[in-house]
């Protein structure tokens, strides 16, 4: 079970107690976010948030003792903010699906074969490797060692432009011959292949955005990277309608409008980092940005060892729903476009949780790094509490609005009634993935990714898709078959990690982040 007893470490030049005895010495804006009176958010020239009076008793006795009203103002003030990033970045691809939607049907098949290629072949292997960072820098915050954050920041950029040249290879010169082979219609093929290829121009811009943004997550500046999207989501918008239409380069506009906006991305966010200061950094103060160092291309082995399990645990749930979806693609183009309703309908309510998710592994993996356990216990009370109301919550609007939703998405009688007839599996569905979501970003909180991985791949492809394709197509249940088995493996996700997360050792954490920062410099 959780410890209840307190833990004092050494990261590295800096003591850290937790036992309310001892004063901290170290200092974080994270409370400074989730209660204002405590202390005025600063930014410093490093790129850190501060304080002025992160040394007085109050601050100091606030992080010792947070409360749950505390931490809910927390989780609510990192997740908002992230909800809308992640919509706004999901708005990128999108745009290029207006676009070239109007082009013609073959166009369109083309932008959605290669956007659904591209995301389980790249971004995703990006995103899910960056998660890492959720652990690492996260923790690094909270223990004081804020020059590792912009170390672990540095290495992650590194690896993740080195993972662009498989994904190089797969989208320059596999793509075509593969996607030939799989897709009846060489033209949508061909035009597909042809979006990877130009699209690709933009991955290594996309790798680095994922990665600086972990930076000032870990520093509970969750808005940063919303007011960069603020700025490049319509500038996207903007570079699709230009090329595709007013250029006339039409198909072939739109991948070149995403990359020039997947350069722009960390760009912009690098200058938000260094022109946003309002204040000078004090004396004293640990910088998170020290510059660049030859450290950064060694001691990989603990990022790498975070990284593999959440590319696991991204991977296996992306592609298990890719699957269903070629899956429903046998049972009729009726089906077919009912479960591409269904599909839309996650990714819209699935960036609730997604957003949770992030807020909680940079708030557990803080409290961890700064060995307070106490803290992290109520973080989860309050993280498992808000997955619930989140899951109640899309549970309700989607059962109270089943006869309206349908309508939405086609005009189609009979996809209205299909849409309509499995919208209650669909809200039940909810409740498990918030909270499994949810757990995974307790789980990388804590340092613990490679559990998490491990269960998604025994429970998406053991248990979730034999019993989706047994009762979809062997007892004939069709599209209410392939949802029960995904939502009965969200269901044992969840289970399975709420059962680990309440019985492992926390402690062991708590010194396992300690080992890490050590073995980082």
């Amino acid at each position: 079970m959780i410890a209840d007893a307190e833990h004092s470490v050494h990261p590295g030049n800096a003591m850290i107690r937790t036992n309310d005895e001892y004063p901290i010495t170290e200092t974080s804006a994270l409370l400074s976010h989730a209660d204002p009176e405590l202390a005025h958010e600063r930014r410093t020239t490093d790129g850190c948030v501060k304080g002025p009076d992160a040394t007085s008793k109050s601050v100091d006795d606030a992080f010792t003792q947070t409360t749950w009203q505390q931490e809910s103002r927390v989780l609510a003030g990192y997740s908002v903010p992230m909800i809308l990033t992640f919509l706004l970045q999901q708005s990128l691809t999108v745009s290029s699906v207006f676009a070239v939607g109007h082009i013609g049907t073959t166009e369109l098949a083309s932008v959605s074969l290669a956007t659904m290629t591209a995301n389980i072949t790249g971004y995703s292997i990006f995103h899910g490797l960056a998660t890492s960072l959720d652990t690492l820098c996260a923790q690094a915050f909270g223990s004081g060692r804020k020059d590792l954050v912009g170390l672990y920041t540095q290495r992650m950029v590194y690896f993740l432009w080195l993972t662009t040249i498989p994904v190089g290879v797969i989208w320059l010169f596999l793509a075509e011959p593969v996607l030939i082979g799989i897709v009846p219609d060489r033209t949508v093929a061909h035009l597909a292949a042809t979006y990877l290829r130009i699209v690709f121009l933009g991955a290594p811009g996309y790798a680095a955005f994922e990665a600086i943004k972990r930076f000032v997550q870990a520093q509970g500046l969750f808005s940063a990277p919303l007011y960069v999207l603020i700025v490049c989501a319509p500038v996207n918008a903007l570079l699709n309608y230009i090329m595709v239409w007013r250029l006339q380069w039409g198909f072939v506009g739109a991948p070149i409008a995403v990359a020039s906006t997947h350069v722009l991305l960390p760009i912009v966010l690098v200058l938000y980092i260094r022109f946003s200061r309002t204040n000078a950094a004090e004396d004293g103060d640990a910088p998170c940005w020290t510059g660049f160092t030859s450290k950064a291309f060694r001691n990989w082995g603990a990022m790498i060892r975070l990284s593999i399990p959440g590319l696991l645990m991204t991977e296996a749930e992306v592609l298990a729903f890719e699957i269903l979806t070629f899956a429903a693609s046998r049972l009729g183009t009726t089906i077919l476009a009912t479960q591409s309703v269904l599909a839309t309908l996650v990714l819209i309510e699935f960036q609730v949780p997604f957003a949770l998710s992030i807020a909680t592994s940079t708030r557990i993996g803080t409290h961890i790094g700064a060995a307070r356990l106490k803290a992290a216990r109520m973080g989860l009370k309050v993280t498992l509490f808000a997955a619930a109301l989140v899951g109640s919550i899309n549970m309700t609007l989607f059962i109270g609005l089943r006869s309206v939703i349908p309508s939405l998405f086609s005009s189609d009688p009979e996809v209205i009634n299909n849409v309509a007839n499995i919208i209650p599996l669909f809200a039940a569905f909810q409740m498990f993935d918030s909270l499994a979501t949810t757990c995974n970003g307790i789980l990388r909180g804590l340092g613990r990714q490679e559990m998490g991985g491990y269960v998604q791949m025994f429970c998406y492809y053991v248990v979730a898709l034999p019993v989706s394709f047994g009762l979809g197509f062997g007892l004939d249940w069709k599209l209410w078959g392939l949802w029960t088995g995904v939502a009965l493996g969200l269901a044992l996700v969840a289970a399975i990690e709420l059962a680990y997360i309440f019985h492992t050792d926390w402690k062991r954490s708590i010194e396992d982040a300690r080992v890490r920062n050590l073995e980082s410099d």
